[in-house]
Parts: C-alpha cells; structure tokens; sequence
C-alpha cells in the first residue's frame, strides 16, 4: 500500500512512518521543517520532502498512486495537501486509524500507554527491556531512543508497545490487550473543557482494553526520582505480563540501567538537562528526579528554566504551579510559547504566573537570548545542575547554543 504522511518527520508521525516502512507499506511524505525523527527517516529510506507543503510533492507520489493520506493533528482544515487529498477522492485520515490499522494488519497484541505524564518514559522502558530480553515487539515511541529507533516492526512479532496519546481523543481509537497507565491529571483544555470531560476519556479508554495497569510496588528499583521509578514499576509489570516465564529480577536489573529518552530529563552536556515537562505536576515530578540526581552528582543546587505551553492551557493550570518549583535555586521564566490559542483569552505574562509561586522570589523573566544562555552557563560552571523544562522551542534554542 502506498502511504502518504503530511507531517512525517515529527515525534508524532515519524515512528508511526517507521513502522509502517517495517511492515512493507510504500511510505512518503513531507514535513515544513526537519522534525526530530528526520535522520531516522532517511536511513531507513523513507522519501521525505521539506520545504513549503503546497500540495506539488504529494501531486508528484499521486502520479504513482496514493491510497492513504494520513495527517498531524496540527494540520489546519485548509492545508493545501490535505486539500489536494480530499479533492482527489484518496482516503484521508490522522494517525490514530491508520496505527489501529496497522496493529489489525499485522495481528499483534497492544500494550497501550496512556497518560497525562510519564506515558514516553515508561513505554520506552517497555521497550528497552522487552528488546533486551528478546521479545517479539514492535513499537511507537513520540521521541528519540539513544538506544533503537524511535519505531519498528519485524515479521514475526507479537506485541506492539504504543504511546497512546489523549490528544484530541487519539486512545479512543483502540482496544488494548494491556493498558498500562501511569499517571492522569487534567490537561488539554482546548480538547477537553472540563476535569470531567478528561476524566471520562480515560474511563472509556480504561474499559475498552482488556486488562490495566495503574499502580506497581518500586521495591529494588534504583532509578532517580520516585516518578521515574514508578515508571519503571508499571514497566516491570507490563514486561511480565507480555513474558509471564520471565525472571523478575532480571527485568528489575535491565530496568534500573534504562539509559532515557530523548527531551525527558535528557543531558546535554555535563550539568545541563532538558525535560518536555510542561504541566504543573509534570513538573513536580521532574523536579523531583532532578534533587535526587543533583544530590548523587553532588551539585550545589537546581537552576530551572522554563517556557510555558499554549495560553490556553495557562488559563487552566496557573494555580497548580504554586508549590511546582520547590527545591530551585533559580528559576529563568520565559514568556509562554503560543499555539492552537482560543483568541478570546487574554495572553497571561510571565509576571502573571511567577506571581503564583510560592517560591516567587526565586524567579525573574526571562528571553530566550545570549544574556541567559551565559547565566546558565555561569550557573552549570559553578556546580549547579541547570534544567530546561519546555513542551516548545526553547529545547531547539538552547541546543543550537550548546552547538549540539
């Protein structure tokens, strides 16, 4: 089949184009800037476009045939390629059918992860161990693994381990043959306009798969953070259940060496980390494997700086940022990064939010400039451990800065 992605080089679509690629589907598509998985993309000799996406790439892979258009969810409804595919009669559709397609197609068993946070890290700990035991997996993972592509498929495999994100109701699509869930708050106000609302997805989600997993004892895991250990638990949990032979303890130990995953508690270089944590409790949580890795590393403290995630989503969370940053030495705050906005709202300044915290004090604003680049330096220098915490692209500023 000849797949076409529009938006194939990002974390969301560039495994899924991975996968499919794996599973001997003709896949192409075309991307307005070079997303995270490009590199990969190209080794595995995906024909990809980057550039303007005004529907001249997607003519020419028409000439040999197109039968699914499959596209982002950050695709606006006039896109010219999508434009040109409904116009054309191809079947169009976002990731979610086609993935449920994939994981029908191809009869494997769906280890689903789910959540408002620690969905990356904990299905990319599934895979890091079922890869080191042997196990029949294939996998989607929404970021870069320093230790296999970010997405795969080999003939033969049994269980494919996916990150099931709630974003515009992508879970609803699947019926998972486990379901592992580490942890839900509300999130995503311009999807769901309600706690409620949210609560309810994930009820559903919950029914629809045949077994859950929510809470996982850490006993014997070594890893920084209770967040990151309670990852690791639902991990070990899962890895069972798909290999109920299996020796625990040896999971266990496979685990605890977990290497991480690209943008979740990251390192860049000695002393500097980044992190996509961008919600309030999100952030508690990084922050707390940050103390426990700025404590093994002997480091005189914590520096933050963070980039606030779409207004929208400030409207609903400012309250809960309150006691987030507890433990930080500093904290460089940036103006929030503006996307998918309900222009009704007022836009809240970074004044607006530093003056939730209850360590307020610790914090001034911030641009994303030389100025601060040199004081993050000057902070890393003089033993502090700096963290980058942001959903947007502050992450892509400060690496280019690092000359990485």
């Amino acid at each position: 089949m000849n797949i076409y992605i529009s938006g194939i080089s990002g974390t969301g679509m560039g495994p899924l184009a991975l996968m499919a690629k794996a599973a001997g589907h003709n896949v192409s598509g075309s991307d307005l800037n070079k997303g995270a998985i490009y590199d990969e993309l190209i080794k595995a000799e995906v024909d990809v476009f980057i550039g303007e996406q005004d529907g001249e790439f997607l003519k020419k892979k028409m000439e040999a045939g197109v039968d699914w258009f499959v596209y982002t969810s950050a695709l606006p409804e006039d896109h010219a390629e999508l434009k040109l595919a409904k116009e054309s009669g191809i079947k169009c559709t976002k990731r979610d059918d086609f993935t449920a397609f994939l994981v029908d197609e191809l009869g494997l068993k769906m280890v689903a992860v789910a959540g408002t946070h620690g969905k990356t890290t904990t299905t990319a700990m599934i895979v890091w161990a079922a890869l080191k035991l042997g196990l029949p997996v294939s996998y989607i993972v929404g970021t870069t693994l320093g230790f296999a592509p970010s997405g795969a498929y080999h003939e033969g495999d049994r269980f494919f381990v996916y990150e099931a994100d709630e974003y515009d109701r992508n879970f609803l699509k699947f019926h998972p043959w486990l379901a592992v869930i580490p942890h839900i708050s509300y999130d995503h106000p311009d999807i769901y306009p309600t706690p409620e609302d949210y609560a309810r997805a994930f009820s559903e989600f919950k029914l629809q798969s045949e077994e859950v997993i929510e809470e996982a004892n850490t006993d014997g895991l070594t890893l920084a953070g209770e967040a990151r250990r309670k990852d690791a638990a639902l991990a070990r949990e899962a890895i069972m259940k798909m290999s109920p032979e299996g020796n625990e303890e040896v999971v266990k130990d496979i685990l605890n060496g977990f290497p991480g995953v690209g943008r979740r508690f990251e390192k860049l270089v000695d002393g500097i980390y980044t992190d996509y944590a961008h919600h309030p409790e999100e952030i508690a949580m990084t922050m707390d494997v940050a103390r426990d890795e700025a404590e093994r590393c002997n480091k005189n403290g914590i520096v933050v700086v963070y980039q606030p995630h779409q207004n929208t989503r400030q409207h609903k969370v400012a309250d809960g940022y309150y006691d987030a940053f507890i433990g930080a030495e500093k904290i460089f705050w940036l103006p929030t990064y503006l996307t998918r906005e309900d222009p009704n709202l007022p836009v809240l300044t970074p004044h607006d939010l530093i003056e939730k915290l209850a360590n307020a004090d610790k914090a001034e604003i911030a641009e994303m400039d030389d100025e601060l680049f040199d004081a993050l330096v000057k902070y890393r220098d003089a033993g502090y451990l700096v963290l980058l915490l942001t959903a947007g692209p502050a992450d892509k500023w400060l690496r280019e800065k690092l000359a990485l």
